[in-house]
């Protein structure tokens, strides 16, 4: 697992993938301090990482997943994760119902993901 303050190529998460689902790529993006994590084989231990190493906050980390093979398309992005359940915030559901964050992700990850 890693944080990605700045960038990282579609290239190095095709290597990161072949470790754990193939095709897909789990993060967890941080849409206040616009970083994300990647590369965990499970939503919550990438949410971890950035809560303990960069001082994230639960309310601002949303769980997506990076379908490799979409990439550069509006299916790149999937937004279907548990620790996105968060019913205080008004999101009951695993995905991101809110558009302005699923825009603010999506936004994030075109900056941080590149070709």
């Amino acid at each position: 697992m890693k944080i990605v303050k700045d960038y990282v190529s579609i290239g190095e998460l095709r290597e990161m993938a072949k470790e754990e689902f193939g095709d897909v790529i789990k993060a967890v993006v941080d849409i206040d301090q616009e970083i994300m994590a990647i590369g965990g084989e499970l939503h919550a231990d990438e949410e971890a990482l950035l809560t303990e190493e960069a001082d994230s906050k639960r309310e601002y980390t949303w769980g997506i997943n990076l379908r490799l093979e979409k990439f550069g398309t509006e299916e790149f992005v999937e937004f279907d994760s548990m620790i996105n359940i968060k019913p205080s915030l008004g999101n009951r559901s695993r995905g991101v119902e809110n558009s302005e964050i699923r825009e603010k992700i999506k936004a994030i990850v075109d900056k941080k993901v590149l070709k």
